[in-house]
């Protein structure tokens, strides 16, 4: 490998642990959800107001990326975003309140712009032939960062169990969800580091016209008797915007007549990549595998699983986004992801829930266990049914505290077969639309807009991502969690019925190279 390469690979490198905080600020919470609600006596709205406020801080933090990391440049701006991190870190492990939790969480969804500024800047210093694999190496750290997380949530509840004296010195026990959000904190300040030892984007530096800094960039990661080329295509490119760089005119060219086929493409999967729920699964991944009846340590244990799933399946599709392409890996991942939820909701559908003397017997945590007498030996045939149930006999506050421990003894499950669809639907979403995503993005947008244009679709992503985020506690307690899968894989049948007619293939391509196709495709559609 020459050293061109090598810079490529380090500076990717570098910058794709963006994605590695962003999974592990974004999992961290999943194992806290319990100790919250209990400590802060949440409602299923409140509880999703603290797991989605991340979500909503980045649909404020996306159009003032966009601006900055014109403005002040990529790196500058990257920067800016390993430091919210950070003190989001420091703070949500401090928060005494409820609010003030909300609040710092925010904070943190002002950097979850990181994912599209970290392709961004990746597209444009790697080679053509290898972008697909660069630019993926962010969501191959999301999913490391994903496993991270739920591994430390496991070690953590795994150390309530123990007597020994630093445990009780530490306060872990008294103060558990707060050691879980605080280990961000070490990853996110060696992040913030390492991003000082990165060069300015190229494609950023002739957007400002510095171009004696450009080449000298280029010449890290590129060959030499390729820079100049690549200069004179960036400018080529760069052209294209006649009408200024504000950023009202890059939204209107982003919404004019020319550029339809790439709207539509951006748009659909913009919003079917988080319509799938996986925000859902992942952010509430112990909550879910409660749902199966598997007690607490067991749902742990089996988040855990899904990081693992995500890692191996995301590295797969890394290795093949460059030899079957773009489009095959998005068609056939989206029918592969219906498909799993499907399982999923035929897992859910035909299960049933049945509370006998014994089970209620058992429950030594629980007061006043005779108010629960009125459903003995009552056969509901969902879980909202039983939850309904529960919610009548005992209340909200203690429903919801003891919900877990009563449907893992209640339920009559396929428990195997659900686990398979999560896993399976796991490993559908990171072998396609997850990592392929970000690769779209980062081809299909001519230069002149691309500063506008990805983070444009990424709040779009985001504001999808927020909701599933914010409701999915709701939709739990409302819908009951089989109509609620059912309502994912219906989303996600519609976005690859309009994929299927629009998307083209892009691998191997240079950026010019992917707006003379999508114009072609414009053309043949008319």
């Amino acid at each position: 490998m020459g050293s061109y390469k090598k810079n490529a690979f380090t500076y990717s490198t570098i910058v794709a642990m963006g994605g590695f905080i962003f999974g592990l600020d974004a999992a961290l919470i999943s194992g806290t959800v319990k100790f919250i609600t209990k400590e802060f006596g949440l409602t299923d709205l409140e509880l999703g107001t603290v797991v989605s406020a991340p979500g909503l801080g980045v649909l404020l933090a996306l159009p003032l990326a966009a601006h900055a990391c014109n403005s002040l440049g990529r790196k500058k701006t990257l920067l800016i975003i390993a430091a919210l991190y950070l003190v989001s870190a420091i703070t949500s492990a401090l928060a005494p309140s409820y609010w003030s939790l909300v609040a710092a969480r925010f904070l943190g969804g002002l950097a979850f712009s990181s994912i599209s500024l970290a392709s961004m800047y990746i597209g444009e210093i790697a080679p053509p032939k290898w972008r697909g694999k660069l630019v993926s190496m962010t969501q191959i750290n999301i999913v490391i960062g994903l496993s991270a997380a739920y591994f430390i949530n496991y070690l953590i509840i795994q150390l309530l169990d123990s007597d020994a004296l630093w445990i009780s010195d530490l306060g872990i026990k008294e103060h558990t969800w707060r050691w879980m959000l605080g280990s961000e904190i070490i990853p996110a300040f060696l992040w913030m580091v390492l991003l000082f030892f990165i060069p300015k984007s190229p494609a950023w530096l002739i957007y400002k016209d510095r171009i004696k800094e450009a080449k000298h960039t280029l010449q890290k990661i590129l060959p030499a008797d390729e820079i100049s080329l690549q200069i004179e295509e960036m400018k080529k490119s760069m052209q294209n915007n006649t009408e200024g760089r504000s950023v009202i005119s890059q939204l209107k060219e982003i919404f004019s007549s020319p550029m339809r086929v790439t709207l539509i493409i951006a748009m659909t999967i913009a919003i079917a990549q988080q319509a799938t729920g996986i925000n859902a699964i992942l952010f509430y991944a112990p909550t879910v595998f409660e749902q199966l009846g598997i007690g607490t340590d067991a749902a742990f244990m089996q988040a855990i699983w899904i990081g693992l799933t995500s890692v191996v399946f995301t590295i797969l599709g890394l290795l093949l986004v460059d030899k079957l392409g773009r489009r095959p890996l998005i068609i056939w991942g989206m029918t592969w992801i219906i498909l799993s939820l499907g399982i999923c909701f035929y897992g859910f559908k035909t299960a049933s829930y049945t509370i006998s003397k014994d089970d209620i017997s058992e429950m030594s945590t629980l007061s006043n266990t005779e108010r629960l007498d009125e459903i003995v030996n009552v056969k509901y045939g969902s879980d909202i049914e039983f939850k309904n149930a529960l919610k009548g006999a005992l209340g909200e506050v203690d429903a919801r505290n003891f919900s877990g421990e009563l449907i893992q003894k209640a339920a009559d499950i396929d428990a195997i077969l659900i686990l398979i669809g999560i896993l399976s639907f796991i490993a559908a979403f990171h072998f396609s639309v997850g990592p392929v995503m970000w690769v779209l993005f980062s081809e299909i947008f001519p230069i002149s807009i691309r500063g506008i244009a990805i983070p444009f679709f990424t709040l779009i992503t985001s504001l999808v991502s927020y909701f599933v985020q914010k409701f999915f506690p709701w939709q739990l307690g409302t819908m009951g969690i089989s109509s609620t899968l059912l309502f994912y894989a219906i989303m996600v049948g519609v976005g690859l019925i309009i994929l299927y007619k629009y998307l083209i293939e892009t691998k191997n391509m240079t950026i010019e190279e992917i707006q003379l196709a999508l114009v072609s495709k414009l053309k043949k559609d008319k």
